[in-house]
C-alpha cells in the first residue's frame, strides 16, 4: 500500500486557520531515541475566519498528554495531525510528545548528524516536532528552551539565559513554524561582529564541526557583505542582537533562513583555497546573501500559504543576483544565470513537469522548490523592475516594507505595491504568475525608406493543465547597430502586449543590424531569423555583452546543428569569429572563458526536437566533441598567449579578477590538452596549489584517458576531507566517455566512501550521471536501471531527495521509441513499489502521464 493516498490542494480552496497564535512556548529535551518537546501555545479565535475547527498537524508524533486551561483533553488523532474541542474564547493549549531523531532519515523536523541535533523545517517539517497549525499564515513570537549535554545549544533570535545543560532563547519576531531552528552538538564558532547603519552590535557566529575552522573566514566576510549591502541597495538592517550560521553535513537543500539562526549545508558554507573552486566561492557568497536577504524578504514579509513561495524566493533570488553582479561582473554573472536557467528551467517548462511560478495546486510542497519558482520567479522580477525603472522600483521595495512588515503575504500584495506607485494596472503583467511554459518570441524585420519595423510575435505552447495561453507583457531591450558596428539606437525595451505587434525606427541612414532581448530581458525562446554573418557582426561588434556573447553561442549553435543534421564539417567562420573575440584582452578574462563554451548537449537535443527530428545523444557527442577538437587546432597558435594571460602570480584570492584569470587558464588548458594528450595538465596538477587548479587540470587529465595515478593521488591526498571526495567521486562520472558512464557510477556506488544516506555524497555520483546527457541516455539504458535501482532504495530513507533526482528523466519523451521504452519501464518499475512516498509518487506521476 502507498504511503497515504496523494490529495490535491488547490490555491482557490485557501482559508485562514480558524485562531491566531499569540505567544509559543517550546521545551525540548534532547535523547536521541526519545525527545520530549512540551508545548505551551496561547491561542484566541480568528475573527477573520469562517469558522473554529481547532486542527493541529503532527506527524510520526507520540501523544503523552494534552491539556487545555490546564484541563487535560483527549484529542482525535490521525496520520495528519489531530483534532479537539476548543473554546470560542482565548485559551492555553499544552501537549508532551516523544519523537525520535536518530530515526529521522528524512532530514525533516529533529534529526541527528553526525550526533548533532539539528532541524529543517520548510516547508512542513515542524509537524514532525510537535502538534501546530504548520502552516505560514499563522505567525507568532517563540521562546525555547533546550535541556542537553551538549555544549552548544541554539535556537532563533536572542539567548536569555543558560547554565549547566540548558539553554533559552526568545524570538521577538512573530514567525510562521516553518522558521522555526534548533540545533545542539559539540560545535566551534568562528566569531566576529557587525554594526549597522543605526550602530547597533550585533555578534555573528559561524558554528562548524572541530576540525573546521579554518574554512569559516570566507563565509564570514560574505556575510558581513551582505548585511552591508543590504543596507546601503535596500534600505534594511538587521533586527536581532545575534546572528548564528551552522553548519550541517546531511542536509536536503543548500541552506535554510530560520530567524537568526541559519541552517546550512556544509558544502554551501565551508570554503578554503586548498579544498573548495572559484565557483564553490562564489556559490558560497551568494548562498550566504540570500539566506541573509530572506531576513526582510522571507521571514519579516512571509508567504500567506506555499502557493506564493516565489514571491518570497523569486525575489531573494533577484535580490543575490544583485548582490554577485556588484561584487563581481555583472555581464559574466548574467550568462551564467542564463546558461542555469536554459539547462534546468526550460527544460522543466517544455515537458510534463511544468507549472507557473505561482502554482494552482499540488499534492507534495516540496516538489514545488523548482528551477520555476527559484529562477523564473527572479527573472518575474527583474521583468518588473525594467518595466517600471530602478527609481520606482526603489519606491516600491520601501512601500512593500513599509505596509507588509509582519504580514504573510500573496503576489496580490507585492503586485498592488507597484501599482500604486507607478499607477500601471498590472493586470496582464500578472500572467507571468498565472501561465506556465517558456514564451516564444518571433522576429521579423522591414526596410523602407530610412524607417527600420521590428514585428514581434509571441506564442506560448500548451502545457499540462493550459492547453490555452494569453498574450503576456513581455520587456524586449532593442539597440541598433549601422554596417560600421557603431550604435545608431540606443538600448530601448518595447514593451510588446500583444500575440503580434510592430515598432518601428525611423530616420535611419542605412539598414540596421538588431540587437534583440539585450541583456536576456525576458526568460524567452528567441526565434530571431538571423544570418551568419550578421550574427558574427553583432559577435564582433554588439556593445550588449549578453547578446555579443549570444551571437557566439547561437553561431556555434547552429554550427552544431548542421554538423549533426547534415554531417557538415566545422564552420570555420565560427571559429575565426571566435578567435577575433578571444584576441580583445580588453574584455574580462572570464568573460572570454565563457565565450570558449558551447551549448549544453541537452539543450541541443530540444533544438533538434523544436525541428521535429528526434535527438540522438551519441551523435550531439560526437559532433560537441568534434567541434572542440577544431576549435583546439584552430586556435593552437593563440592558446600559448591565452594561457599567459590567465596566469595568476600573486597570492590566492577568490575574487572576481583571480578568478576570471583561473577559468580563462582552466578553458585554454581543456583545448590544449586535446593537442598535448595532457602533458600540460599533468604540470599543472603536479603545481598546483589550490584546488581550481588542481580540479581542472586532473578533469583534462580524465578527459584525455589519463590520470589514474593523479585520481589516486587526488584521492589520497583528500580522503579525509568529506566535501573534496564529493568532487572526486562526481568528477569521474563526469568524465567518463558515454559508454563508460553508468559503469563507472555503478563502481563508484560500491566504494566504501559512498554513503547514499548523505544527501551531497548521492547527488555527487548519481547528480552527474543524470547530467551527462550521453551517458544517461546511453542506447543501451544501464543509466536508467541503475538510476532507477537507487531511487527505490532511497525513496524509503529520504523521499525529498529522491523526488528531486527523478526530474533526471523529465524529457524522456523528446528521445526514439526505443529510448522511451527503456525509461517508460523504469518509471513503472519504481511506481510499482509498495508505500512509495507521496514526493516521489507525485513526481513520477506527472513525467509517466505526459
Amino acid at each position: 500500500m502507498r504511503d497515504a493516498a496523494p490529495t490535491t490542494i488547490h490555491l482557490k480552496d485557501y482559508t485562514p486557520f480558524g485562531y491566531l497564535v499569540d505567544e509559543v512556548h517550546l521545551t525540548f529535551d534532547l535523547a536521541p531515541d526519545a525527545t520530549r518537546v512540551t508545548s505551551r501555545i496561547a491561542f484566541r479565535p480568528n475573527p477573520e475566519a469562517p469558522g473554529h475547527r481547532f486542527f493541529l498537524h503532527g506527524e510520526e508524533l507520540r501523544l503523552i498528554r494534552a491539556a487545555i486551561d490546564g484541563a487535560e483533553v483527549t484529542p482525535e488523532i490521525t496520520d495528519a495531525g489531530l483534532t479537539c474541542a476548543a473554546p470560542d474564547t482565548p485559551f492555553v493549549w499544552e501537549a508532551e510528545v516523544e519523537i525520535a531523531p536518530a530515526a529521522n532519515t528524512a532530514l525533516e523536523g529533529l534529526y541527528l548528524s553526525n550526533g548533532m541535533y539539528c532541524t529543517q523545517c520548510e516547508a512542513e517539517g515542524f509537524r514532525k516536532i510537535t502538534y501546530y497549525p504548520d502552516r505560514p499564515d499563522v505567525m507568532s513570537t517563540f521562546t525555547v528552551r533546550i535541556n542537553g549535554t551538549h555544549p552548544v545549544l541554539l535556537s532563533n533570535g536572542n539567548p536569555v539565559d543558560s547554565g549547566e545543560g540548558f539553554a533559552e532563547w526568545h524570538d521577538p519576531w512573530p514567525k510562521p513554524a516553518y522558521l522555526f531552528a534548533l540545533v545542539a552538538g559539540d560545535l566551534v564558532a568562528h566569531s566576529d561582529r557587525f554594526t549597522t547603519v543605526s550602530g547597533r552590535e550585533v555578534d555573528l557566529n559561524l558554528w562548524v564541526r572541530p576540525g573546521d575552522e579554518d574554512k569559516c573566514a570566507f563565509g564570514m566576510e560574505a556575510l558581513k557583505k551582505s548585511m552591508r549591502w543590504d543596507e546601503e541597495v535596500y534600505g534594511r538592517e538587521y533586527d536581532l542582537d545575534v546572528f548564528n550560521i551552522v553548519a550541517v553535513d546531511d542536509f536536503n537543500m543548500g541552506a535554510m533562513e530560520n530567524k537568526g539562526l541559519n541552517i546550512f549545508n556544509s558544502a554551501a558554507v565551508l570554503a578554503s583555497p586548498e579544498t573548495s573552486t572559484d565557483d564553490n566561492f562564489e556559490r558560497i557568497e551568494a548562498i550566504i546573501a540570500h539566506e541573509y536577504f530572506h531576513n526582510w524578504t522571507g521571514n519579516r514579509i512571509t508567504c500567506r500559504d506555499w502557493f506564493q513561495l516565489c514571491l518570497k524566493e523569486g525575489l531573494t533570488v533577484f535580490r543575490d543576483a544583485q548582490f554577485t553582479s556588484d561584487l563581481r561582473s555583472a555581464p559574466v554573472k548574467r550568462i551564467r544565470d542564463v546558461i542555469d536557467l536554459r539547462g534546468r528551467q526550460f527544460p522543466e517548462d517544455q515537458g510534463p513537469l511544468s507549472h507557473p511560478v505561482r502554482p494552482e495546486s499540488f499534492q507534495e510542497i516540496n516538489n514545488f522548490y523548482t528551477a520555476t519558482v527559484y529562477e523564473k520567479g527572479a527573472e518575474v522580477i527583474g521583468m518588473l523592475k525594467r518595466l517600471v525603472g530602478d527609481a520606482a522600483y526603489a519606491e516600491a521595495l520601501d512601500l512593500y516594507f513599509a505596509r507588509h512588515d509582519g504580514q504573510a503575504c500573496t503576489i496580490e500584495d507585492w503586485l498592488k505595491v507597484f501599482e500604486d506607485v507607478t499607477g500601471r494596472d498590472l493586470a496582464q503583467f500578472k500572467h507571468w504568475y498565472s501561465q506556465a511554459g517558456t514564451p516564444r518570441l518571433t522576429v521579423e524585420e522591414a526596410w523602407q525608406d530610412g524607417t527600420f519595423t521590428l514585428t514581434l510575435s509571441q506564442d506560448t505552447p500548451a502545457t499540462p493543465g493550459q492547453p490555452d495561453k494569453l498574450p503576456q507583457v513581455i520587456p524586449v531591450a532593442v539597440g541598433l547597430l549601422n554596417p560600421n558596428g557603431d550604435e545608431v539606437h540606443a538600448t530601448e525595451v518595447l514593451e510588446l502586449t500583444q500575440a503580434r505587434q510592430s515598432f518601428s525606427f525611423e530616420g535611419l541612414a542605412a539598414r540596421p543590424v538588431a540587437s534583440v532581448l539585450r541583456d536576456f530581458s525576458a526568460p524567452v525562446v528567441l526565434d530571431h531569423d538571423l544570418s551568419p554573418e550578421q550574427r558574427a557582426f553583432l559577435l564582433a561588434h554588439d556593445t550588449d555583452p549578453f547578446n555579443r556573447w549570444e551571437a557566439g553561442r547561437s553561431l556555434a549553435g547552429q554550427c552544431l546543428l548542421d554538423m549533426i543534421i547534415e554531417g557538415t564539417a566545422p564552420d570555420t567562420a565560427y571559429l575565426d569569429g571566435l578567435v577575433a573575440v578571444l584576441r580583445d584582452d580588453g574584455l574580462d578574462p572570464a568573460y572570454r572563458a565563457l565565450m570558449l563554451g558551447l551549448p549544453s548537449q541537452s539543450e541541443l537535443a530540444a533544438s533538434l526536437q523544436q525541428r521535429g527530428l528526434t535527438p540522438d545523444p551519441q551523435a550531439i557527442w560526437d559532433a560537441t566533441e568534434t567541434l572542440r577538437q577544431a576549435t583546439a587546432q584552430h586556435m593552437q597558435d593563440l592558446l600559448p598567449r591565452l594561457r599567459a594571460e590567465a596566469q595568476v602570480d600573486a597570492p590566492f584570492r577568490p575574487d572576481a579578477d583571480q578568478a576570471g584569470r583561473r577559468a580563462l587558464g582552466s578553458a585554454t588548458l581543456a583545448l590544449l590538452s586535446r593537442l598535448d594528450g595532457g602533458a600540460q595538465a599533468a604540470a599543472d596538477f603536479t603545481r598546483a596549489d589550490n584546488m581550481s587548479l588542481q580540479l581542472s587540470s586532473l578533469s583534462c587529465l580524465l578527459k584525455a584517458g589519463k590520470g589514474e595515478v593523479e585520481l589516486a593521488a587526488f584521492y589520497d591526498q583528500w580522503r579525509g576531507d568529506r566535501l573534496v571526495i564529493d568532487k572526486w567521486f562526481g568528477l569521474q562520472v563526469a568524465m567518463a566517455a558515454p559508454g563508460q558512464t553508468a559503469e563507472t557510477a555503478r563502481r563508484l556506488s560500491a566504494h566504501a566512501e559512498f554513503n547514499w544516506r548523505n544527501p551531497n555524497r548521492f547527488r555527487a555520483v548519481f547528480g552527474a550521471l543524470a547530467m551527462h546527457h550521453a551517458g544517461f541516455h546511453h542506447a543501451s539504458g544501464a543509466a536508467y536501471q541503475l538510476l532507477a535501482d537507487w531511487l527505490i532504495r532511497l525513496d524509503p530513507v529520504n523521499p525529498q531527495t529522491t523526488a528531486r533526482m527523478c526530474a533526471a528523466f523529465q524529457t524522456w519523451r523528446r528521445y526514439d521509441e526505443g529510448r522511451q521504452a527503456l525509461i517508460g519501464a523504469q518509471l513503472d518499475r519504481i511506481l510499482a513499489q509498495p508505500n512509495l512516498s507521496r514526493d516521489t509518487t507525485e513526481m513520477l506521476t506527472r513525467i509517466r502521464g505526459s
